[in-house]
C-alpha cells in the first residue's frame, strides 16, 4: 500500500510541474530532406527540397535550389521537374493529360551540389469513389444536433491495397494530425484481413472536422447547410502507409499527463537513398492514382431520423 501511496504522490509532483526548461541541444549537421507526393491529377506536379533545420529554429527554410531534380518509369519515360527558385521543383502536365499510369514504376533523381538521391515508387490502383452522403444526428455525446458526411467506396479486391483518404470542407484540405486518414485493405491494417469490402465506418467517418465553438464550450455541427465536403482516395505504396502512421504518431499529440507516457519523438522510416555517400537523407517518394467525389449538404434532403 505505501508504494501505492508513493506512486501517487509522485505522479501529483510531475503533474504540478510547470517550469519552462530550455535544454541546450547541441547542433547536428543538416540533412537533405525529399518531399515528393506525386500523383495522376491532371494539375502541376511538386517536389520540395529543403534542409533540416535546429529543433528551436522556427525560421522558414528556403529551400534547396539549383538543383537537378528527374522522374523516369520503366517505359523510359523521362520527367523534368524545373526549379522555382524557393526549394519547389514542379513539372506541368501537357493539356489534358496527367502524370504517369497505374502499375508503372517511377524512380527518383535529385542531384545537388555532387550529392545524388534517389528513391523509387509505384503507381498502385485506386478504388472509384461511388458517392458522398450526409445524416443527422440528435444531440448525444457533447455534440448538438448535427449533420455529419461520409464517403462510399469499396476497397478493391486483392489484399495488401493502402490508401490515404483526403476530405476537404468548403474546398479546404482538413490536414489536422488527427485528420490524416489512413486505410490498408477496407480497414486500418494488415491484420484486420477486411479486402474487397466498403471501408468500414470510422474510416469512412473520418472525413469529418470536429471543431469546438470560438469560447471552448462545445462541439460544432461538423457541417451546416450549403457547406461542401470533397473527398479523394489516393492509392500509395505499402511503405508509404508505414511512413504515414509514424508520422501521424510523431505529430498527433495532444500534450498533457498524457505525454509522459507517449513515444519519444524521432526521425520516421524514409525510402530516400543518399547514394554518394553515407549520410543519411529524409523525407518519401510516393506516386499515388486518385478517385474522388463531392457533394454539397442541403439539410432539405437529409431526414431527422433519431
Amino acid at each position: 500500500m505505501k508504494n501505492i501511496f508513493n506512486i501517487i504522490l509522485c505522479l501529483l509532483l510531475l503533474a504540478a510541474c510547470d517550469d519552462q526548461i530550455y535544454p541546450d541541444l547541441a547542433d547536428a549537421p543538416p540533412i537533405i530532406v525529399v518531399d515528393a507526393w506525386i500523383n495522376n491529377k491532371p494539375e502541376p506536379q511538386t517536389i520540395k527540397l529543403s534542409m533540416t533545420q535546429p529543433y528551436f529554429d522556427n525560421s522558414e527554410d528556403s529551400g534547396i535550389t539549383n538543383a537537378s531534380v528527374f522522374i523516369i518509369d520503366n517505359e523510359g519515360n523521362r520527367f523534368d521537374f524545373l526549379d522555382n527558385g524557393d526549394g519547389n521543383y514542379t513539372w506541368t502536365p501537357p493539356v489534358n493529360e496527367s502524370f504517369g499510369k497505374v502499375d508503372n514504376t517511377y524512380d527518383l533523381t535529385v542531384i545537388s551540389e555532387g550529392i545524388t538521391i534517389q528513391s523509387s515508387s509505384k503507381m498502385n490502383r485506386v478504388p472509384k469513389v461511388d458517392s458522398i452522403t450526409f445524416r443527422w444526428e440528435e444531440e448525444s455525446l457533447g455534440f448538438p444536433e448535427s449533420y455529419f458526411g461520409e464517403f462510399w467506396s469499396r476497397d478493391l479486391e486483392g489484399t495488401g491495397d493502402t490508401y490515404w483518404i483526403k476530405a476537404y470542407k468548403n474546398d479546404q484540405l482538413l490536414n489536422k494530425p488527427s485528420e490524416l486518414n489512413l486505410a490498408y485493405d477496407a480497414g486500418f491494417s494488415a491484420g484486420g484481413e477486411i479486402d474487397g469490402l466498403i471501408f468500414i465506418s470510422p474510416i469512412r467517418d473520418a472525413v469529418n472536422p470536429f471543431d469546438e465553438s470560438t469560447d471552448g464550450q462545445e462541439m460544432l455541427s461538423p457541417y451546416s447547410d450549403g457547406d461542401s465536403l470533397h473527398v479523394e482516395v489516393y492509392s500509395i505504396t505499402n511503405e508509404a502507409h508505414t511512413f504515414l502512421t509514424e508520422l501521424r504518431i510523431q505529430t498527433d499529440r495532444p500534450g498533457g499527463f498524457a505525454e509522459l507516457f507517449a513515444s519519444p519523438l524521432s526521425n520516421v522510416d524514409t525510402n530516400i537513398e543518399n547514394t554518394t555517400s553515407n549520410e543519411i537523407a529524409l523525407g518519401f517518394f510516393c506516386v499515388s492514382a486518385v478517385e474522388g467525389n463531392g457533394k454539397r449538404l442541403d439539410i432539405k434532403n437529409v431526414p431527422k431520423v433519431p
